[in-house]
């Protein structure tokens, strides 16, 4: 029997930080806050005392694990390039900055220089303004040419919302300059009759990758205007594309050029970016070129204090008996509630969609209580809504109409939310990069916030509030990208010749893999060699062949069965565990039981319901390796990594009970299976390691699976994924490689790198894994260890003491230098 651990992919910094923190003079011991009077002329109380209040009473108190202080710190000005152009800088002026920070003018003075550059500095350090100054200029010189279009440029955002936000303050600074620069959206929500506009007139066109994928460049002859005229391409947030989205969009930015350069365009490309390891490392992966890197944030920071929190144990007792620690949803609705009767205005980041609109739904019901005005100014914001119920909470949220937020990461992303006083994170959001980018969408301004980091339920969570360490004493992870992968190079290969015919010449932009899948994608009939070409040779549009963000499909439509109204969509990949029958879906604060999902017709119909449960989908995975890369012995054992087809299916699901998590019955389920050809690191263990773990045989099953889970939780430390990126299968005789066997695999198509970085740091990776199970106070495995909220078994069988000794005896066979890339 295999136990199965499925990623989501199948189914469903803070300011100018410096990532060593900076501590008072005396250690701050545990739990030690700080109690600082709010700053002079500011009402609002510091960040210490708005925790002091969160914390009173000894039950809140002993939930903190640990505070770390960041102090306020200075900013350093320069001046503007002298080629910046006096309305420009006039401009800024009436926008209220009379000077740039050094980070600002380093890197407009590249980007005039005609080189690519990468900003990488802390959230609200002025990377807009950066890009702006030399864009804005740039367009301004040519609106002044006698040559029709004039300059033109690109602005390429992760979300839609982002790109909007964007769009707001791009018209704001620019409105001085009167109709010479005049920026446009060109995204889905784009109306049809004001596309052609923009294709014609727009000077400045902010969009997203899945446009410029799907919509543009196939067009790109409708474009050629625009094209012909374009001197720079704007790549914010660009620490957001990695994995298996980020080499999709290294290979559209690559046909991109491609087009470009038909055209007699070379623009230049200038990238914002979270501060990150190797900034211009992975900016020129991404991009294909040699790109300037301007990493010395100079702007000026407010105080930050960051806690960790670990909800309470419950009396309840969940599977196997194991104890129940209160949900992070539910300590979040809390901290949310108190914050907002405070006045603090605070968003709430949470890992899921339900998780957000849960959040948003106890908060309101609790602040009824307390005030009947107070409910309305409390939301949810997730992805999947329509584009008006969008638009119009990120101008209540812009305005201050909302108080309080609970949200998904599609707020984490350089939306202007100024004014913000504190962050709740509900569960470690999958890398250090993102934690700090969360933490710093309050105290904007220069003010004080308040962030707290509310744990899981979950080995990794558990872990970090007890190790903060690893937290505020490691630098910020690598972006991590393939743009070679296979899967991912093969159907922009295909989109490319449909927009251009390939030649010989083209094939090394794409990079040192492309001449091999060339004949391979003629052997399938998608590409056709004549004289002038490789030629796209089928009737569809070869963009249509992927999904960038690597979900695959087509939306599933959620509608509500009795009126026929569209309440949002799912990603394909996330219907078989999102919107099966008999799952519950929560939307805009209320709550649908679906009666049914058509797989046919991609929708999922729903009525409005008040369950007093939430819903969990079960799976059943099996794995079988095709082709074993790299492998090197452990003591007696194996760890290797190669191409596996991992084959999983949704069997059916349990109903929870929404505060405690206590399971209330389990339904089963009727789904088609669906296969994964990906990448996997794996290790083998030998009888006699078995006979000196002391793991017999009634214990193997249990001692395997509990480390597949635990190691699966640990990853997001040593690779830049989240635990919802991979999976895992562990089996007592798997039959290719004839041993105890622990699989964890990347759930992309292809693989996403995250499994190849587990190979390569395996010997830390195990051996703090073997930590947090040997350090937890539970008996015989919960949450926090050894259980898995998404386990294909049920938990079941897990035996923690049999894993803790099975990775003792692992690791003392491991090599002790690094595994050879």
């Amino acid at each position: 029997m295999a136990f199965n651990h499925l990623p989501v992919a199948m189914h469903d910094a803070l300011g100018p930080l410096s990532v060593t923190p900076v501590t008072d003079s005396v250690p701050m011991a545990m739990n030690q806050r700080p109690r600082r009077p709010p700053e002079s002329g500011d009402t609002r109380p510091s960040p210490g005392t708005v925790l002091d209040r969160l914390t009173a009473g000894a039950s809140r108190a002993a939930r903190i694990t640990h505070t770390e202080h960041l102090p306020p710190r200075p900013g350093r000005h320069a001046v503007w390039p002298d080629r910046i152009r006096p309305e420009v800088i006039k401009a800024i002026q009436l926008a209220g900055i009379d000077h740039p920070w050094v980070h600002q003018a380093a890197a407009a003075e590249h980007a005039l220089d005609g080189e690519s550059v990468v900003i990488a500095t802390g959230t609200a350090s002025g990377k807009s303004l950066a890009y702006l100054a030399p864009v804005l200029t740039t367009l301004l010189d040519g609106a002044d040419a006698p040559n029709g279009r004039g300059t033109t440029a690109l602005y390429l955002a992760p979300t839609k919302a982002l790109a909007a936000d964007q769009h707001r303050a791009v018209k704001e600074l620019s409105a001085p300059l009167g109709n010479r620069v005049r920026p446009a959206v060109y995204d889905g929500d784009t109306p049809v009759e004001e596309r052609e506009w923009v294709r014609q007139y727009a000077t400045y066109v902010l969009t997203n990758p899945d446009m410029l994928h799907r919509g543009i460049l196939p067009s790109h002859p409708r474009w050629s205007s625009f094209l012909r005229s374009l001197r720079y391409v704007v790549i914010d947030e660009c620490h957001t594309y990695r994995g298996v989205f980020g080499s999709h969009v290294a290979q559209v930015l690559r046909r991109l050029r491609r087009v470009c350069a038909r055209y007699g365009a070379n623009p230049v490309f200038l990238l914002a970016s979270a501060t990150a390891a190797e900034p211009a490392l992975a900016a020129g992966r991404l991009t294909g070129l040699p790109v300037q890197e301007v990493a010395d944030d100079a702007s000026p920071r407010g105080e930050l204090v960051f806690a960790l929190w670990e909800p309470p144990l419950t009396e309840l007792h969940g599977e196997k008996g194991a104890p129940v620690r209160r949900t992070a949803t539910a300590e979040t609705a809390d901290l949310l509630t108190d914050l907002t009767v405070q006045g603090v205005r605070t968003v709430a980041f949470v890992r899921s969609r339900r998780g957000a609109e849960l959040i948003s739904v106890i908060a309101k019901e609790r602040l009824a209580e307390v005030d009947r005005s107070l409910p309305q100014r409390v939301a949810a914001y997730r992805g999947g809504y329509l584009p008006e119920e969008r638009r119009a909470l990120e101008r209540a949220l812009h305005s201050g109409g909302l108080l309080g937020l609970a949200a998904t990461t599609a707020l984490e992303l350089g939306v202007d939310v100024s004014g913000l006083d504190a962050v709740l994170i509900a569960g470690y959001p999958g890398t250090r990069a993102s934690l700090w980018q969360q933490a710093g969408r309050a105290g904007r301004s220069g003010q004080g916030a308040l962030a707290v980091l509310v744990a899981r339920d979950d080995p990794l969570d558990t872990y970090l509030v007890h190790h903060p360490e690893a937290l505020f004493q490691q630098p910020v992870e690598s972006t991590v990208l393939d743009p070679d992968n296979p899967y991912v190079l093969a159907p922009h290969l295909c989109a490319a010749a449909a927009e251009l015919p390939l030649t010989e010449a083209d094939l090394d932009l794409f990079g040192p893999a492309t001449a091999e899948l060339m004949p391979q994608l003629e052997a399938a009939k998608l590409l056709r060699r004549r004289a002038s070409g490789w030629h796209w040779t089928r009737r569809e549009r070869a963009a249509d062949l992927t999904d960038i963000r690597g979900e695959g499909g087509r939306p599933v439509q959620i509608v509500e069965a009795a009126t026929g109204r569209l309440l949002g969509t799912v990603d394909e990949s996330a219907a078989h565990t999102a919107v099966h029958d008999g799952a519950v879906h929560l939307h805009q604060g209320l709550t649908y039981l679906v009666k049914h999902l058509d797989l046919e017709d991609s929708a999922a119909l729903v009525e409005e319901a008040n369950p007093p449960y939430s819903t969990t989908a079960r799976d059943t995975t099996s794995i079988s390796v095709l082709e074993t890369d790299t492998e090197i012995p452990w003591g007696d054992g194996r760890l290797c990594y190669g191409s596996v087809e991992v084959t999983n299916q949704v069997v059916s699901f349990l109903r929870r009970k929404l505060i405690t998590g206590e399971v209330l019955g389990e339904t089963k389920l009727d789904l088609p299976p669906r296969t994964l050809r990906t990448r996997a690191v794996w290790w083998t263990v030998t009888e006699d390691q078995l006979d000196a773990a002391r793991v017999g045989p009634e214990q193997l099953g249990g001692a395997l699976h509990a480390a597949e889970h635990a190691s699966i939780g640990m990853l997001p430390l040593f690779a830049t994924c989240d635990r919802w990126d991979i999976g895992g299968v562990s089996v007592p005789l798997h039959p290719d490689t004839l041993l105890p066997t622990v699989f964890v695999y990347d759930g992309h198509p292809g693989g996403a790198g995250f499994a190849e970085r587990a190979f390569h740091t395996a010997r830390e990776w195990l051996a703090a894994t073997r930590e947090a199970i040997s350090s937890c106070e539970c008996d015989a495995g919960c949450p926090s260890c050894i259980q898995s909220p998404k386990c294909g078994n049920g938990n079941d069988p897990l035996h923690k003491r049999g894993a803790v000794r099975l990775l003792t005896e692992l690791l003392r066979g491991a090599p002790a230098a690094p595994p050879a890339t």
